[in-house]
């Protein structure tokens, strides 16, 4: 069983960061966001929010509001804090990837747990008492003279770890073009092979006599450039036209 995840935004100040957390969250197939004291009370239905979220509705249709943190880690087993510097006496500080794809095993979350990801305001992180409640400081690495993430991005990474961690997504093999043709087959290109080497002593440029390692290089060549059928019955018709071309230069 998978657990519970659940993204809490803490203190929020603009409206547009929480339809693109949202948008974030539902790529990763992530849908439970809680917001603790955001700026604005109506931030789930706010222009910028619903404008930013991009077909992620539902998800801030779902979200909710509440007034402490504690409300929103109920029923969470596992706190992750976000944050760039470490604090004294805090948690341990680990990257998401290190992190996460350790704990994914825990008996607790295969249990029921809960997993949540907080996330301070964008002005000024996390307060120290909120980080100290949680069991680990999740610091993105960035490069060394410039670490400041939106906060969307700062979700969407960590939902990427995450969902990682937890198996991620298959993909699915690309659907080939519209009208696009199967690859030839060998005895496709041992056709066209015999075809070409009629084709190229018709036209003097191999001696049958002392073919030397043409007919290897040129099967060599086909090999690598893995034609499909149409494109053997191209390179068989410019074959054709050698041949038909050379019978009348001789006549």
């Amino acid at each position: 069983m998978l657990p519970n995840t659940r993204f809490i935004l803490i203190e929020t100040s603009h409206a547009g960061n929480v339809g693109a957390v949202a948008r974030a969250m539902k790529v990763m197939g992530f849908d439970d966001l809680v917001l603790v004291r955001p700026r604005w009370p109506d931030v789930l239905q706010r222009d910028e929010a619903v404008d930013r979220a991009s077909g992620a509705t539902d998800v801030l249709a779902r979200a909710r509001v509440v007034q402490t943190l504690d409300e929103a880690l109920d029923g969470m087993t596992h706190l992750c804090a976000t944050a760039m510097t470490p604090r004294d006496f805090g948690p341990p500080t680990r990257a998401p990837r290190e992190h996460l794809g350790a704990w994914r095993a825990e008996p607790s979350l295969a249990a029921g747990g809960g997993m949540a990801f907080l996330f301070g305001s964008e002005r000024y992180g996390m307060r120290n008492d909120d980080v100290y409640r949680c069991h680990v400081c999740l610091s993105i690495p960035t490069a060394p003279d410039y670490g400041s993430l939106n906060l969307a991005a700062a979700v969407q990474l960590v939902a990427y770890e995450w969902r990682q961690a937890l198996g991620g997504f298959a993909v699915a093999p690309p659907e080939p073009p519209l009208g696009a043709d199967r690859p030839a087959d060998a005895q496709a290109l041992a056709g066209l092979l015999a075809h070409w080497e009629q084709a190229l002593v018709a036209v003097d440029f191999l001696d049958p006599a002392a073919p030397k390692k043409l007919l290897p290089r040129l099967n060599q060549l086909l090999n690598r450039a893995q034609p499909t059928e149409a494109e053997v019955h191209i390179l068989r018709g410019v074959a054709r036209a050698m041949l038909q071309t050379a019978a009348r230069a001789k006549r």
